[in-house]
């Protein structure tokens, strides 16, 4: 029978007794529920669903609904309906727990028939292994019988045409001497008959001497080659050792391990697989792993530890390995004969550990987010995964999550939708397969968010730890204790926010004090740390100049800036940025009023960049929802 239907046979079985033990409990309830097994995964649903996905296959259990019973015609029934409920109630439950404990028998029965089925396969190869092997060896058997034949065959040839040789001479021999004889015969009756007396004297004593020496002569009239055939025993001791052989299995050819395939391991483990390309029988396998150092020495002796599994299938589930770490396995065929000779080395990777998202290095704005992580793997990742989904105005998840895959490094740039708010996380994915989900975040679409770029801040300059206000102290610094680099400012006591890398329309706000002189606005990533924000043609900035008569204010682009007074001092200050229109515009947000607006070109994308002149403090408010005056 195949396994799918026993499969579906089981889930049919399991399906009856579900819905038997259901019907048995809600003998009263007000609705009853069936339980089916749909492979299409489809549920229909009228009061309650519950749903839940085997291991391997694409079954599913389903409740559904069945019609409702109508009520009593009499009412009796009406004053129950408290009890109902409390029973229709306790009917769900139970309801929920024999689906979760069907689901339970479902996932290890799936589980049970494809071990099985392993075992199947396992053995169904082994034998069609050793049908090969009792063939080979019976046409190896029938090729020696079939040499020896034709050797022995051979060799009678031989045999019989020596003898048809010797017997040949030795029947020339005797006709010749028969031949002689009869001369001889012939001649002593010739002479026997003359009648010359003279002539028989003369000739006669020649021919006696002649038949004296024939007589001499001794004639071999025995065969001189056997009439039998000269029949060894055949050596067949090679035969009868390939016939033993049989019965005795060969030591294995080497096993031949399959390369990784995606997504085939975890953070801690490695599924391996090999075959084996001969008719050879195995009873067991033993894998052979360790870890590959990437930072040994090079005229480092040092080889890691190296451990081994015992199997009998051709594939291996490896744990207890460490996150994003890379291995080298090779394995070993063994039966009763002997052990066959290593594979080739293979590596396998484990799954990355999760990336690290930097909060301080995420923005937002309206319509999109720059998410930034560090990979915390000491082995590179093939590629990283960010994963969202959209949150409720009730603060619950929603169920579809999106991803965006393939990201190549460490940011991504994602395009939302204004006025939501997200869950983000991301993931690191190699061969092995994607990493586990990295810390979720908040990202909120209602306004520009950022922080304040440490990095960046003058030495004298103090960034608060929720990275939205700077501080500067009475105190000066020699120059001997400020740590300065090419990315710090070293003139003026200033800091730039996070890059803002969307199009379109950005607000945020900065609280002030009357007694402090600074600069506020935006400058370019290239801006000189060696100058003042608003001297050169990188940057465009509001400043606040305290004099003995009155607060004067300037908005400075390349050292230049229109003849402006402000008569009320403001305490909360509105920065609006349009990429599309090319504007900065600062307004007084106490009285809505507006101040002043840049018109330019930005060739690049922006930094919001904020300065004290002497001591005191800035806060920025980001992250907030620009007002309707901002981008009339």
């Amino acid at each position: 029978m195949d396994l799918f239907e026993i499969r579906g046979g089981t889930l049919d079985v399991i399906a009856e007794e579900a819905e038997h033990q259901d019907l048995s409990r809600e003998s009263t309830t007000l609705e009853s529920f069936n339980v089916t097994s749909d492979r299409g995964g489809r549920t229909t649903r009228d009061v309650s669903t519950f749903q839940r996905f085997s291991v391997d296959t694409n079954e599913s259990l389903h409740f559904e609904a069945c019609e409702e019973i109508p009520p009593s015609p009499t009412g009796a029934e009406d004053g129950n309906d408290e009890d109902d409920v409390f029973k229709e109630e306790g009917t769900e439950t139970e309801v929920v727990k024999i689906s979760n404990r069907l689901q339970g028998k479902v996932a290890e029965m799936e589980s049970f028939a494809g071990h099985l089925e392993e075992i199947f396969l396992t053995v169904e190869e082994n034998f069609g292994r050793q049908e090969q092997h009792l063939e080979q060896h019976y046409n190896d058997v029938l090729q020696t019988l079939s040499q020896r034949y034709d050797e022995r065959a051979a060799g009678l040839e031989e045999e019989k045409k020596g003898k048809l040789e010797a017997l040949y001479k030795q029947l020339l021999s005797c006709g010749r001497a028969m031949d002689a004889s009869k001369e001889l015969i012939e001649t002593a009756q010739e002479i026997y008959r003359t009648q010359d007396k003279r002539l028989f004297l003369k000739t006669v004593m020649p021919t006696i001497k002649s038949i004296e020496e024939f007589a001499e002569e001794e004639t071999d009239l025995t065969l001189t080659t056997r009439l039998e055939f000269n029949t060894p025993l055949a050596d067949l001791s090679d035969v009868k050792t390939m016939m033993d052989s049989i019965n005795v299995v060969p030591a294995p050819s080497a096993p031949v391990i399959n390369p990784q395939m995606p997504n085939s391991a975890t953070q801690t483990s490695l599924r391996v697989c090999w075959s084996l390309f001969s008719d050879d029988t195995v009873e067991y396998y033993e894998l052979y792993y360790r870890p590959v150092l990437e930072d040994k020495p090079a005229d480092s002796t040092y080889t890691a530890q190296e451990s081994k599994v015992k199997v009998k299938e051709t594939h291996c589930t490896v744990t207890d390995l460490l996150p994003n770490a890379q291995y080298e396995l090779w394995v070993t065929a063994t039966n009763t004969t002997g052990i066959s000779p290593a594979s080739e080395k293979a590596l396998y990777m484990t799954v990355p550990s999760p990336p690290v998202i930097k909060r301080r290095e995420c923005t937002s704005c309206t319509e999109a987010a720059l998410i930034r992580w560090e990979s915390g793997n000491t082995n590179p990742v093939d590629s990283y995964t960010v994963e969202l989904s959209e949150m409720g105005t009730d603060d619950t998840q929603s169920s579809v999550t999106e991803s965006i895959v393939a990201v190549p490094t460490c940011q991504c740039l994602i395009q939302l939708q204004s006025g939501r708010r997200y869950l983000i996380s991301v993931r690191a994915v190699n061969i092995g397969g994607p990493s586990d989900r990295s810390e979720v975040i908040t990202v909120s679409t209602t306004g520009t968010f950022f922080y304040l770029l440490e990095d960046t801040a003058h030495p004298c300059l103090s960034i608060s730890e929720d990275g939205f206000t700077m501080f500067y102290g009475d105190e000066e610094l020699p120059i001997s204790a400020m740590g300065l680099d090419d990315n710090t400012f070293a003139r003026c006591v200033a800091v730039l926010g996070d890059l803002i890398p969307v199009r379109g329309r950005h607000y945020w706000e900065i609280e002030v004090d009357d007694g402090t002189e600074y600069r506020i606005g935006v400058a370019y990533e290239d801006t000189e740390r060696n100058s003042y924000l608003g001297a050169k043609n990188t940057s465009w900035c509001m400043r606040h100049i305290l004099t003995p008569s009155r607060h004067k204010y300037e908005f400075l682009h390349n050292g230049w800036s229109p003849d402006l007074r402000i008569t009320v001092n403001p305490v909360r200050i509105g920065v609006a940025l349009d990429y599309e229109r090319g504007t900065l515009s600062f307004f007084n947000v106490d009285l809505e009023q507006h101040l002043h607006t840049f018109q330019c070109h930005f060739r690049n994308y922006v930094h919001p960049c904020f300065s004290l002149d002497n001591p005191g403090a800035l806060i920025v408010h980001n992250g907030i929802e620009a007002p309707e005056y901002a981008f009339i």
